[in-house]
């Protein structure tokens, strides 16, 4: 049992019998006299994708989900769908199209991952912070640029398309944030 003092950003819980993980959470102490501490939380169904907000009292006890992070491999893909492999078990998992489409432009075979695992199914694939991809097809290099900070299009090789600074050239290699999907830096 988990109350909600132990709340935190990254925690998987039980609500209404599906893993759900905590995004963020808040602790308010009401003006009253007497009156319980609330903790707001807003938390992704790990099973359906929602993202729900929720308030608890303090003291409040709540399952932990029988939920497992594992090291993970992305194997390639079938169809629309992705296939992920448990470098602890060897087993391979599917992850459906509509959850796949999120994640694959910053896949490329032999990711490392991490995978989220419910009562044996894979519910979640986390991703690392900062991939390294190829640019394919961008504009030339341009010369005597302005001080001011621009930027061009660059297609990686996933697919994704990002602005990146004007002086990256076709086959660079460069670092992409996961969570926005904005240029890092040059790798």
């Amino acid at each position: 049992m988990i109350t909600t003092s132990d709340f935190k950003r990254g925690l998987v819980i039980q609500v209404d019998g599906a893993p759900c993980l905590i995004i963020d959470v808040t602790f308010q102490s009401p003006s009253a006299r007497g009156a319980n501490t609330m903790v707001k939380t807003r938390y992704r169904n790990l099973l359906t994708g929602q993202v729900l907000d929720k308030t608890f009292r303090s003291g409040d006890k709540l399952e932990e989900a029988d939920f497992e992070r594992h090291k993970g491999q992305f194997l390639y893909t079938d169809g629309n769908q992705g296939i992920f492999m448990d470098l602890e078990t060897y087993e391979q998992f599917e992850l459906e199209a509509e959850s796949f489409d999120l994640i694959a432009p910053y896949l490329l075979e032999g990711a490392d991952v991490t995978l989220g695992l419910f009562q044996g199914r894979m519910v979640n694939v986390d991703l690392p912070l900062n991939v390294e991809l190829t640019v394919v097809e961008t504009a030339p290099v341009l010369k005597n640029a302005t001080a001011t900070a621009q930027t061009k299009e660059a297609v990686l090789e996933t697919g994704l398309k990002i602005q990146v600074p004007p002086y990256l050239e076709v086959g660079d290699k460069v670092k992409v944030d996961t969570r926005d999907g904005r240029f890092v830096s040059r790798a």
